[in-house]
């Protein structure tokens, strides 16, 4: 059994990851128990893992809709890295965020791609890039590999955004697509030179995002989908 180490497990997002972790052995890192901002003892702490998916962020302070950065997100993230590579832990799962680009002016053509040159939504999204950068540096010089995934919107209760709300309809995220890609970026076999960055969102026929990737995961729900709008009257 594999075992894995999420960080930020007790965030509203990284109680819907530690579901879908179920048939591995978790350790759950989360403040008040363990600080990511202090490095001191997270290498202890990371020994013996396979991996380590990182999802902590203090959303308080750095948001889509904050405008500044929040320094203590940015070290979470080089700690993680840094402790990855001094524990041996061989691969990371990145969680950044689809506000890395500014998908809400895309005009194409086609889809938005996650290797052009991005252009941050807000700076909550050049934090994100900050991370996919660091990352492909531990990649090409620390033999760690990284997994960045730009995440859609997702909620607890897995109910899509209302009908009006179409932009963020066509980038949601279900639960069970979720779980699928995360299963996915655990039992990937060798990934090439170490790096790999996608979007984490629906397959919604007017979706923005080019969601392809090495690991084979596909999405298979949308917003549209009738279950989901079946669900969301039942509320």
């Amino acid at each position: 059994m594999k075992k894995i180490i999420l960080t930020g497990a007790t965030g509203k997002t990284g109680r819907i990851v530690l579901e879908g972790l179920k048939g591995y052995e978790v350790t759950s890192i989360a403040l008040p128990d363990i600080d990511l901002r202090n490095y001191n003892g997270l290498v202890d702490i990371f020994k013996g893992h396979d991996m380590i998916i990182h999802f902590a962020w203090n959303t308080t302070t750095e948001n889509w809709k904050s405008p500044t950065i929040d320094p203590d997100n940015i070290k979470m993230v080089a700690n993680v890295y840094r402790a990855a590579v001094e524990a041996k832990v061989p691969r990371v799962l990145m969680a950044s965020s689809v506000h890395a680009d500014d998908f809400p002016n895309w005009e194409g053509p086609g889809l938005l791609s996650p290797h052009r040159v991005p252009i941050p939504q807000n700076p909550y999204g050049a934090s994100k890039v900050f991370m996919e950068a660091l990352g492909r540096h531990y990649a090409a010089h620390h033999n760690l590999e990284v997994i960045c995934v730009r995440f859609a919107g997702m909620n607890p209760e897995n109910i899509p955004p209302p009908k009006e709300q179409d932009l963020d309809r066509r980038r949601w995220l279900t639960h069970n697509d979720l779980f699928r890609l995360l299963k996915c970026c655990i039992d990937a076999k060798k990934i090439k030179d170490n790096y790999c960055i996608f979007y984490g969102v629906c397959n919604h026929p007017r979706r923005i995002h080019d969601y392809s990737n090495p690991l084979g995961w596909e999405p298979k729900e949308n917003a549209d989908d009738l279950q989901f709008n079946k669900f969301k009257e039942c509320q």
